[in-house]
């Protein structure tokens, strides 16, 4: 079984509501580029081109045929919901997982929900993480690289993560627009670099806060190959030993809590793959496309892991076993 742990659906109103202008005053509007694409532009940045498998399930069940794509775990993708006041952004949450899990009810055998929450609001938050897995059947929680620019290590958030850990549920980090970001409209260098930087901080930030050591059975999965951790690996570590600022939250080498990570295989670039693998094995790595981003690619997300020096075994577990296992996904249901 085949399952891409890192792809993108949108409820149709939400964008039509985002086109009408209804987040201007938050910086979120659709333009067009110079190929007459729409896209989704925030705070001046490019953060999304639209494209049509994002509401349409036909072609996206076509084209996860053609991949050999068993099943995806759809998830709602920048801006995601905390540019909104926790009110709005609550009735936004809602209405996004609303729409994906309707698609997992239609469609069963094909797909699983990943809910996203209003985190800037701890009650609100938790309330909709309870209603998303309880009642809607999500599988895991989607939260950002940033929240509006509060960092992912807040001790406002600790109470959220307390209740994931609580669900036995994991959490998809997945990149937001990052602060800063008017140094990257040039060149669209935020999607392509802005967003690895911003995960590198959210990783580093998650260890070196204590948060993992405090709730030690969460299960976190990093988009994106990680952004750069597995290259910085070593330059963590000997940083955690120079300095003691590293070291006043946790009690263990920082690799300790870095190899209970997960990333998602979102580079397609077999080197990459294999400088993860180096450090992770097959036991922390899970397939993913990011489909359908323009910049995502369904096909090589299955073709490169085929194609990578590895055993058999462990190329069934990054396409799909290690995900059963993060999701206890039950085949028969």
């Amino acid at each position: 079984m085949i399952i891409d742990i890192h792809n993108h659906f949108y409820a149709p109103k939400l964008l039509e509501e985002i086109e009408k202008k209804k987040y201007y005053s938050k910086h979120l509007e659709i333009e067009k580029d110079s190929l007459n694409r729409k896209i989704i532009v925030q705070k001046g940045t490019r953060v999304v081109t639209i494209t049509e498998p994002m509401t349409n399930v036909d072609i996206r069940l076509k084209d996860m045929e053609e991949a050999g794509i068993d099943i995806q775990a759809l998830s709602l993708s920048i801006p995601g919901v905390d540019f909104l006041e926790p009110e709005e952004g609550a009735e936004f949450a809602q209405y996004s997982n609303e729409g994906i899990a309707n698609i997992c009810r239609r469609h069963p055998k094909h797909f699983v929900g990943i809910a996203s929450v209003p985190l800037k609001d701890t009650d609100r938050a938790i309330q909709e993480i309870r209603r998303a897995v309880k009642e809607l059947g999500m599988k895991g929680v989607l939260i950002g690289s940033n929240i509006d620019g509060l960092f992912i290590d807040d001790l406002r958030f600790w109470p959220i993560f307390s209740e994931i850990e609580k669900l036995q549920i994991p959490i998809f980090i997945h990149p937001m627009t990052p602060p800063g970001n008017e140094a990257m409209n040039d060149y669209r260098l935020a999607p392509m670099i802005g967003y690895e930087m911003d995960l590198c901080l959210a990783v580093t930030r998650i260890v070196f806060s204590g948060l993992m050591e405090r709730y030690p059975k969460l299960h976190f999965i990093i988009s994106h190959l990680g952004g750069a951790i597995p290259y910085l690996i070593s330059r963590i570590e000997n940083c955690y030993n120079a300095y003691p600022e590293c070291r006043e939250n946790i009690s263990k080498n920082p690799l300790t809590y870095l190899h209970k990570i997960y990333f998602d295989t979102v580079s397609f670039y077999e080197p990459a793959l294999m400088c993860a693998y180096a450090f992770t094995k097959a036991d922390y790595l899970v397939m993913g496309s990011d489909y359908p981003h323009v910049i995502g690619d369904i096909r090589r997300a299955v073709t490169s892991i085929d194609h990578l020096s590895i055993s058999d075994i462990e190329k069934r577990m990054i396409l799909g076993g290690n995900v059963k296992e993060l999701f206890k996904y039950d085949e028969q249901n």
